[in-house]
C-alpha cells in the first residue's frame, strides 16, 4: 500500500552507449542484474521505462536483451514504455521494440532498420611494398574476406546473404512488435536509413513524442519520480585496469569485421 506521503516510484532503465559483448558496453552479461532489479521494482506500479540513448551495435547482443526484457514483462506482468533520447537506432532501436510503447523528442534519431559490416582490402598495398602474404588453412573459406588476400566474388555473394538473413529477422521483430502502427509504405521504414523523432511518428515507428519526465508523471502520477538502474561502474583499482582506447577501437574493428552489426 502507497503511504500518503511516499511519492510513487517508476524504475528507469538506462541503456546508454554502444551495443557490445565486451566491457563498458550494452550487453546481457553487464544488464542482466539492472534487469533482474528493475522488473523487481516494477511489481508495485507495473511499469518499466527503458531510457535509450544508443546508436546500436551487436546484433546478437540486441536480440538476447530484447528477449529477455519481452519474457520478464510477461512473467510479472509490466508494461514496458521506451524513451529515446538523442539517439534510438539500429540496435538501439531494436531495444525500443522490446517495449510497448515507443516516445521520443521530435528531433531524436531513430530506426535505421538494417545491417552493415565491412572491413578494408590490403592485398594490393602490400603487393605494392613488395611484403608476401603467407597463410596457411584448412577449409576451403577458414580465410574469407581476410584483409591481406585478394577480394573471391563468392565471399561477396556470401556476405550479401548473411545480412539479407540478418536483415529479415530485424524488419520480422519490427513487425512483431510494432504490428499495425506501421505505415503501409515498408520501402520507406526498412530501407537502412534513419529519421527524426517527429518522421518516425508517421511511419509508425514510435507512439509519439514526449520527455521522460512526462511519461514517468503520467504511469506514476504527479508526485512520481524516476529510480534510475544501470549496471555497477568499476570500483577502486579495478577503474584503472580498462583496456585503452587503442585495444577498444581493434575490437570494434574486429567485431565489423565478423558479424553483422546493427548501427
Amino acid at each position: 500500500m502507497q503511504l500518503p506521503w511516499q511519492k510513487p516510484k517508476i524504475p528507469v532503465l538506462s541503456l546508454r552507449g554502444i551495443i557490445a559483448a565486451r566491457p563498458g558496453a550494452i550487453n546481457l552479461e553487464a544488464y542482466t542484474a539492472p534487469i533482474e532489479r528493475a522488473f523487481a521494482l516494477a511489481k508495485k506500479s507495473k511499469h518499466l521505462i527503458l531510457a535509450i540513448e544508443s546508436p546500436g551495435g551487436s546484433a546478437v547482443q540486441s536480440d538476447l536483451i530484447g528477449q529477455i526484457l519481452i519474457r520478464r514483462a510477461k512473467e510479472t506482468n509490466v508494461e514496458i514504455t521506451a524513451i529515446i533520447g538523442d539517439v534510438g537506432a539500429s540496435g538501439g532501436y531494436w531495444l525500443a521494440c522490446a517495449a510497448n510503447k515507443i516516445y521520443a523528442n521530435r528531433l531524436s534519431i531513430v530506426g535505421s532498420i538494417g545491417v552493415i559490416t565491412g572491413g578494408f582490402g590490403l592485398d594490393k598495398f602490400i603487393a605494392r611494398h613488395g611484403i608476401e602474404r603467407r597463410l596457411f588453412t584448412a577449409g576451403e573459406n577458414k580465410a574469407r574476406l581476410e584483409m591481406f588476400s585478394p577480394f573471391r566474388p563468392q565471399d561477396g555473394e556470401f556476405i550479401h546473404g548473411l545480412l539479407g538473413e540478418a536483415h529479415e529477422i530485424f524488419k520480422s521483430w519490427v513487425r512483431e512488435r510494432r504490428g499495425t502502427r506501421l505505415t503501409s509504405d515498408e520501402t520507406k521504414i526498412f530501407d537502412g536509413g534513419f529519421c527524426s523523432g517527429e518522421r518516425a511518428v508517421a511511419l509508425g515507428l514510435i507512439d509519439g513524442l514526449a520527455d521522460l519526465d512526462t511519461i514517468v508523471k503520467e504511469l506514476g502520477g504527479k508526485k512520481a519520480r524516476p529510480i534510475w538502474l544501470r549496471p555497477k561502474p568499476p570500483r577502486g583499482i579495478m577503474r584503472f585496469l580498462t583496456r585503452g582506447a587503442v585495444e577498444s577501437a581493434l575490437d570494434i574493428a574486429e567485431e565489423r569485421l565478423n558479424a553483422p552489426t546493427l548501427r
